[in-house]
């Protein structure tokens, strides 16, 4: 029996349909689910939602949200999503140089909400990266 899973934005749906595996990016580290799991609730860190279909694994890039686990049934919901067949993995090298660069800028400097920026830009390119992978 596959479970369900639906990644959810505030504007989109991204995926709804049946997986065999889900490994998401949990505050935690990764956390894999298999049907009959354990409900759970947990926090997810921007990174990259692997989900498995056979013999086939698919890649989304997540912005960081929260996923539930209740009977068979993944619901994830972020504040964004993109799935690795929509990235262009040149694009976001550049991107993740970039903002590689940006965030360097700050080491050594005191917290202001440009280095968070800076640093989730970082994070966000390095995760889109990893989906195309």
């Amino acid at each position: 029996m596959p479970l369900t899973l639906r990644v959810l934005c505030p504007d989109q749906s991204v995926f709804d349909g049946s997986a065999d595996e889900v490994i998401l990016p949990s505050t935690t580290g990764q956390l894999g689910v298999l049907p009959g799991h354990i409900s759970l609730l947990t926090a997810l860190e921007v990174g990259v939602l692997r989900l498995r279909e056979g013999s086939r694994w698919t890649s989304i890039a997540l912005m960081g949200g929260f996923a539930e686990v209740e009977a068979d049934e993944v619901n994830v919901l972020v504040n964004g999503a993109e799935p690795a067949s929509s990235i262009n993995a040149s694009t976001v090298q550049q991107e993740l140089e970039a903002a590689q660069q940006a965030a360097a800028s700050f080491e050594g400097k005191a917290n202001s909400p440009e280095k968070f920026k800076a640093n989730q830009a970082f994070q966000i390119a390095k995760a889109r990266l990893q989906a195309t992978k």
